[in-house]
This record gives structure tokens, sequence and C-alpha cells, in this order.
């Protein structure tokens, strides 16, 4: 080979090998720059890796440092809830699952009085076995067995009932035991010996309490019954006096010691109901009654001091609203009467209004009732309101001063609705007047009938004439409610110039000012008027017409009842075809001559007290019986059998022999005989129960004292037998 061919090969083998080299440095570089790269990353990792262990570190540490504030906050709560436990005056102990004591605090460990076995470890056993044996506690008769049998096996219940138990030393301690989820038991010794010692002195106290609310209606039902009893002799005495000829003087002073007389048993009425509803001894009687009826007959007492007084006294009863309830009657009337005469006692001109309504359910059994009295009268100052329903509250300034009472009144009537379930309440303006209501919840007795209001086709126009614009608006309305057209007028001259309007009827009050009702019905017909007139009075006695006296077809007591006033219309309304009817009809045949009774009533009245003896005899003066005296049960017990009464007045409290022994002797021989005779209690016993022992003594009727005149005659006539003549003198022979 050649040099130039040799330095061609040589050369071309140098640059392979620079471009072997150059590769591998290309090659070296890349290893190394990955190489670079992973150290990088590695030495990112470690650094991450060291602050993350520094990290842990750091928080171990912290975690370290809060565990130690934690215990040590532990050990200071446990120590502080220990140092509580201690300070307790009570006993405090925990028992594990095996009944073992954990810890006692030193309170629990006095009650045993040093004895150094108990202490923790000791089992419940031995704590009773200890106490048993040293006499820490007092059983009684009780073998200490027999006391540990018990006490075991309440301390193995789920849930122990709490025990009190009595020390040597007199403590009672009330042990409370509660056992965990996990078996443990909290056990709590509490030293209740001064709550025993107080319940022993309130024992006492109440037995005194009870002991002198005792003597209290004792008290109270004993002068009661002594202040009626002379009660009786000066009411009666006052009304019999008021039936002589009298001056005017004297009549004055027979009404004052009448009223006077009436005003002091309104007073011990007053306070026995009140005591008897602190007492919480008030019963209520419920039984029918019709509301409306015991409304009217409360405005008829009401009715001689309002026309003193020139007031006019309303009745606006719901039209549609039942009558007939179940309630208390005689507590509702306490209530509503207690309502108008404060209504009309304060107040000196204007009106008093009775305003019932009420809605009642779908199925008619119950009816939500509003009675509410509204007056014109002197009001009660806004600061005055909310105390007016207190015990021996009144409404005392200058102007009122002159009313008199007990302050009782609203304050019963406040109590005797609620106890009825029903609430009481006022609104009032001063010197404006005032509104007093209350609302019952009462079952019905019969839904209304509306055939009982409805009146007949022929009725279209009626004119209501009234000064009173209060019963003006009532009669409006009712009259409105069922379709007829009302021209309504304020006097009888007004009423005059609009007669000629196809009035079917006039309504007229009977008291009117210029022209009253009878004027207008007379000065109506002197004009030609022939339509017929109800006269509306507050004295049917002083209104009843002459029959030449225009056309006043009837007269009505006002305020007047809803079913008078439609049966009177209806009256009036069907007069024309009663009238043709009876044209038709035979003259009826005479009856009967009936022959006089033969003999007078015999009444019997026992009465210890000379001065109701007279009383009695004075009450039934005017009537035709012939009347005897006993003066105690046994004498009663005598007439009864050669007497042979008709009806007996028996008094209760007599000497010797009382009442109620009398009657039952005198029940005892009617046993014998098959008759029996009514007996009539007239006493002086009004205290709660009293009524209801008196009649179960086999009495038929009970009057209380001071007695009324009416009610004696009442009795009297009902008892009244065949053959015995009318008492009232009224046997007619008929020809």
């Amino acid at each position: 080979m050649s040099l130039a061919n040799k330095l061609a090969e040589e050369r071309r083998a140098r640059l392979a090998a620079e471009r072997l080299l150059e590769q591998k440095q290309t090659e070296l570089h890349a290893a190394n720059r990955k190489l670079g790269r992973h150290a990088r990353a590695l030495s990112d990792e470690i650094v991450e890796t060291q602050a993350e262990v520094q990290n842990a570190l750091n928080e171990n540490q912290r975690v370290r440092s809060d565990l130690n504030a934690a215990n040590q906050k532990v050990e200071i709560a446990e120590r502080r809830l220990w140092h509580s436990i201690e300070t307790i005056q009570d006993g405090f102990a925990f028992f594990d699952t095996d009944n073992r004591l954990i810890a006692a605090n030193n309170a629990w460990i006095s009650i045993f009085d040093g004895l150094e076995d108990v202490r923790p470890g000791i089992s419940y056993v031995e704590v009773l076995q200890l106490i048993t044996e040293e006499g820490i506690i007092d059983i009684g008769e009780i073998p200490p067995a027999a006391w540990r049998e018990t006490m075991l096996d309440r301390w193995q219940c789920q849930t122990p009932e709490p025990e009190i138990v009595r020390l040597w030393s007199g403590q009672y301690i009330k042990l409370i035991d509660q056992r965990g989820h996990g078996g443990d038991v909290v056990s709590l010794a509490l030293n209740i010996s001064d709550t025993i010692r107080y319940e022993k002195k309130l024992k006492a106290a109440r037995r005194k309490a009870e002991a002198a609310n005792l003597a209290k209606s004792s008290f109270l039902a004993n002068m009661s019954h002594e202040i009626r009893t002379p009660m009786n002799g000066v009411v009666g005495m006052a009304e019999l006096l008021k039936d002589t000829n009298l001056t005017e003087e004297q009549r004055l002073y027979a009404d004052t010691i009448k009223n006077s007389g009436e005003a002091l048993l309104v007073i011990i009425n007053d306070v026995l109901d009140y005591s008897k509803i602190e007492a919480e001894k008030l019963v209520l009687h419920d039984s029918p009654f019709d509301l409306e009826r015991s409304i009217h007959e409360l405005v008829m007492l009401t009715q001689v001091i309002a026309c003193e007084k020139g007031l006019d006294v309303v009745v606006d009863y719901d039209l549609f609203l039942p009558t007939q309830f179940i309630g208390d009657p005689g507590r509702i009337r306490q209530v509503m009467a207690n309502l108008i005469g404060n209504a009309v006692k304060f107040t000196e001109a204007g009106h008093v209004m009775i305003r019932v309504v009420g809605m009642h359910a779908t199925n008619n059994e119950m009816a939500r009732l509003n009675i509410v009295i509204e007056d014109t009268g002197i009001g009660i100052p806004p600061d005055k309101i909310e105390h007016i329903f207190g015990k021996f509250n009144q409404v005392d300034d200058e102007r009122n001063r002159k009313f008199e009472g007990t302050g009782l009144g609203l304050a019963i009537s406040q109590k005797l609705i609620r106890i009825m379930g029903g609430n009481i309440w006022v609104e009032s303006v001063e010197g404006k007047g005032s509104h007093f209501g209350f609302s019952l919840t009462l079952p019905v007795v019969e839904p209304v009938n509306p055939e009982s209001f409805r009146l007949p086709y022929g009725l279209r126009r009626v004119m209501i004439v009234d000064d009173c614009t209060a019963s003006l608006s009532i009669l409006e309305r009712q009259l409105g409610q069922l379709g007829i057209e009302t021209v309504s007028c304020t006097s009888g001259s007004e009423a005059l110039t609009k007669l000629p309007g196809g009035i079917d009827l006039i309504l007229t009050d009977h008291n009117m000012p210029e022209m009253d009702g009878l004027e207008l019905a007379e000065a109506a017909d002197e004009a030609g008027f022939t339509q017929p007139v109800v006269l509306l009075s507050h004295n049917t006695d002083d209104a009843e017409h002459d029959p030449g006296r225009g056309f006043v077809k009837a007269v009505l007591k006002k305020p007047v009842a809803r079913n008078d006033l439609f049966c009177a219309l209806r009256s009036i309304a069907d007069d024309a075809q009663h009238i043709a009817a009876a044209d038709n009809q035979p003259e009826p045949k005479p009856e009967k001559t009936v022959a006089p009774s033969n003999r007078a009533m015999r009444i019997l009245a026992a009465e210890d007290n000379k001065t109701n003896r007279l009383v009695f005899s004075k009450m039934v003066r005017t009537l035709d019986v012939d009347l005897t005296f006993a003066k105690n049960g046994a004498e009663a017990v005598e007439l009864y059998q050669s007497y042979r009464p008709d009806i007996v007045f028996m008094d209760i409290s007599m000497p010797d022999m009382d009442g109620k022994e009398a009657t039952w002797k005198i029940r005892k021989i009617e046993k014998t005989t098959g008759y029996h005779i009514p007996i009539v209690a007239m006493t002086a016993h009004a205290m709660k129960g009293d009524k209801e022992g008196i009649i179960a003594a086999g009495l038929d009727h009970y009057l209380c004292k001071p007695l009324r005149k009416e009610a004696i005659h009442a009795q009297i006539l009902n008892a009244r037998p065949a053959g015995t003549r009318d008492p009232k003198g009224q046997d007619q022979p008929s020809g």
C-alpha cells in the first residue's frame, strides 16, 4: 500500500475516532445534564423531607406541650371538683361495678362516726353490716338482717328509689343512688334534717290553720244564724208596718228600716259567699233554666229604683239565640243581679241595657254566651279599672261616696264566673258610662224554634213610638230581622204626623213626656185611625186601659220578652178570625155550681222566738187560715197528732227538740197512717250544705230567714188540700 493510501486511511481513521469521541462527549454531556437534574431533584426532595421532618418534630413538640397543659388542666379540674365535693355538706361517694367504694367525701365518711373500716375498697354489703352492728342507723323494730336485705335489694335495682333513713343522732339522711351505663354507682347522702323539721312545723301550722278555718266556718255559720233570726223580726215587722195606715214620714221610716235590714242581709251573704269561695268550698248545682226569663225577673226587681231615677232598663236578647240552657241558675243570677244592680245604682240619667249575644255549635249542643250590661253612669277612672274586681275595692271619689256596699260584689262575681269556666271584663269611660260583661259556654237544652218568631203575613208595617232611643233601636232591629218594615218616632206628636202611611199596628211606650202612650191611642182614635195599639209599660197595673179609650189591644210589661211580644202581635192579627169563629159557636152551657169548701186550712208553725211568732202571724193574717203555734219540737209533734194540720212550718234551731228531730218523729208517725204532710223549714241556717242537710232530714221545702210574705203564702197555697177554703177567699160559686 502506498504511503498516500496509508496516510489517507490513517486520516479516515482519525476522523472516525474524532467523530466517535465527539459523539461520546455529547452522550457524556447529556448524561451529566440528566445526572444534574436528578441530583437537583434529589436535593429538593431531601430539603422537603427535612422540612417535613422538622414540621413533624415541631408538631410533636406542640402536641406534647398541649398534652402537658391539658394534663395540668385536668389535674386542676379534678382538684377543684374534689375540693368542691369535699366542701359540700351532703355526702358523695363512688362505687365500682363490683359495688366497692372508690372514693367518698368527708361528709359521706362522717356519717359512720369515725369507723376506720369505712374507706376506699370496702363493699356495699360491708357498709350495711357495719351501720347496723354499730347502731349508726335507727331502724326501729325492724330486724337488722331484714333491713339489710331490703336495702341490698334496693341497691341492686337499675334505678333505685330514694330512701330516707334516720341516724342515731336524730338526723335524717336521704339516700339517692344513680347507676351508670357501665355499672358504676354514684351515691348521694343528703342531710334533710332541717327539711323534716320544717315539714313538721308546716304540718303543725296546717293543723292550726285548718282548726282556725273550721272555727271561722263555725263562727260564720253561727253568726249568720244569730243575725238572721233577729233580722227576720226587723225586716218582717217593717214589711208588715208598711201595710198599715202610715203618714208619709212614718212610711219613710218603715222603708228605711226594711231597706237597711235587707242591705245588712246582702252584706252577710257577700261575706259568706266570699268565705266559701276562698275556702274552695263553693259547689255549683247545674240544672236547666231560662236565661231570658231570669234576666227579665232581675229587671223587674230593679224597676222600682230605676223608675224613681227616671232610667230606662232595656233588654237586647239576640233574636235567634236559645233561651234554655244548663248551668247553675242561682249563681248566674247572682252575677247578673250584681252587675245590673251596680249599673242602676251608679247611673243617674239615661239607660241601662242588658245585651245578650252568642254563638252556638252546629250541633246546637253548646253555646258561647256574651252578656254585657251597659250603662250611661258615672264611669270608672282609668287608674281604678285594674282594681275594680279586687275584694273590698270600690271606686272611691267625691262623686260616688254616697253609694254604699261591701266592695265584695264584683270580686265574688269574678270568682264565680271563673269557677264556671268563663271570664269577666269591664270597659269604661269616666263620665260617660261602663260596660261590664262576662262570657260562658253552656249546654243548650232546646234550640231556637224559628216558628215561634213567625208573624202573620198581614203584619207588614209597624210604627214604634218610644222616647228611649236604646229601646227604639232594639225593637227596630228585632222586627227588621223578621222582615217587618218599621216607622220609628220618639214622641206621640211625631207619631200622629206619620200615621197616614199604611201602618198596620202601633207599638208604643206608655210613659213619655208631653203625650204618653194612652193619650196617643186616644188621639189616634179621635183622628179616625183604626190601627190596633200595643202598649209597653213599666207598670202594667197603672197602664190597664179603659175599654173605651182608643184601640189598645194589649198591655205588655216593659222591657218585654221576645216571646210575649210576638204572641201578642199574633193574637192581635188573629183577633178578627177568632171573633168570627166565636159568633158561629153555640152558647156554652152554664157550669155546674161549685159548693164552697167546708173549713179553713190548718197551719202549724213551730217557732221558739216570740218575735218571729208575731211576724209569722202578721204575715198570714190576710189569709183565711187556722193558725196554731208550737214553741219547740216536742210540742210540734204533739200538736201534729191532735191538731192534724194541713202544712207545718218548722224552725230548725229550737230548745228541747230541734226541727230535724221533730220532723223525723212526724215522718215516723206518718209511716203508720200512710199520710204525708208538707213540712217547710223556716230557718236562719244559710251556710253551704244547710239546705241539703235540712231536706235530707225529711223536710219538703226550705225558707231562709228573714221570711218573705209572698214565699209563705205560696207554700200555703201549694199545700191546700181538697175540701178546704181558698186561703185568699177567691172561691166563688158559679151560677
